[in-house]
């Protein structure tokens, strides 16, 4: 056994199945098993329970209205609830640091099984984009004193949960496009890899891959948006995919977290990473 390297994985949008997280672990592990052993741990941060309650409650509700469209309206209840109620609200932010404090439990977790410093990756879907970026623009932006005290708690001195080992960074069906319009000239991407990562690896190499299929009509290339994101992000990298049903049409949005394409480089740079934390 070797030092290990630490993967947060986020889900997106809409209802979950543990098969989606269970697919991508045993494809990463698969593909470093004969190098790695057991040295690449996966965790999951499961943060959408935190909103499901309030959608499945909301639903309810309308169940004895009549309205049209119904498996439509379920549909929107179900992806777009996420999207609203995530979002910082004038009279408070009670999903945004739940799900943020799911998030920094889940990296102490990592901590635990790794160590305090061992290099993070962090791979990230829809709306899990977005959560992973603000996350690490907290952590990197704000002083921990400003941070929630239900957040604030959860951190410690460890460099991994602190985000400071941050190193791999690979966003699918990413819609940090859309979202940025909230901000001036779209504002400012977090650093990457963490400004911190040479003080603690500084022979490892970073890199932001953001993963897109042209037919998902929520994912969006982020270079272009401005000279920050284009020095910051690695590339913008072209997929296609899905199956016969679904490589063709927006449901590709479902499908990066099995597809070759996607799963190969990232185990590739997880080896890399080992390699060079291992000597």
């Amino acid at each position: 056994m070797g030092k290990k390297v630490a993967v947060a994985v986020l889900h997106g949008i809409g209802k979950r199945t543990p098969e989606f997280a269970e697919r991508f672990i045993d494809g990463i592990q698969e593909r470093c098993w004969e190098l790695c052993g057991n040295d690449i741990v996966v965790r999951l941060i499961d943060w959408g329970y935190v909103l499901q309650d309030q959608e499945d409650f909301l639903w309810r509700k309308l169940r004895g209205i009549d309205l049209s469209y119904r498996d439509l309206r379920s549909f929107l209840v179900s992806f777009l609830a996420d999207v609203a109620g995530y979002q910082i609200a004038s009279n408070g932010r009670y999903a945004y640091d739940r799900i943020h404090r799911r998030f920094a439990d889940t990296m102490r977790q990592l901590a635990q099984d790794t160590a305090e410093d061992a290099p993070l990756c962090i791979v990230a879907h829809s709306l899990g984009t977005i959560i992973a970026s603000n996350y690490i623009w907290d952590l990197q932006h704000l002083d921990s004193s400003t941070l929630p005290d239900n957040l604030r708690e959860m951190m410690d001195d460890s460099p991994l949960v602190s985000g400071e080992t941050l190193t791999l960074l690979y966003t699918l069906g990413s819609p940090i496009a859309l979202w940025s319009l909230r901000y001036e000239d779209f504002g400012i991407p977090i650093t990457m890899p963490s400004p911190s990562l040479p003080k603690h690896h500084p022979k490892l190499q970073g890199e932001w891959i953001n993963f897109y299929d042209k037919e998902d009509v929520i994912a969006y290339p982020l270079k272009s948006l401005n000279p920050l994101y284009w020095k910051t992000v690695t590339e913008d990298r072209q997929v296609n995919v899905g199956g016969l049903l679904s490589s063709w049409n927006p449901l590709a949005h479902l499908h990066y977290w099995a597809d070759a394409d996607v799963l190969d480089p990232i185990a590739a740079s997880l080896m890399n990473v080992w390699k060079t934390l291992n000597g």
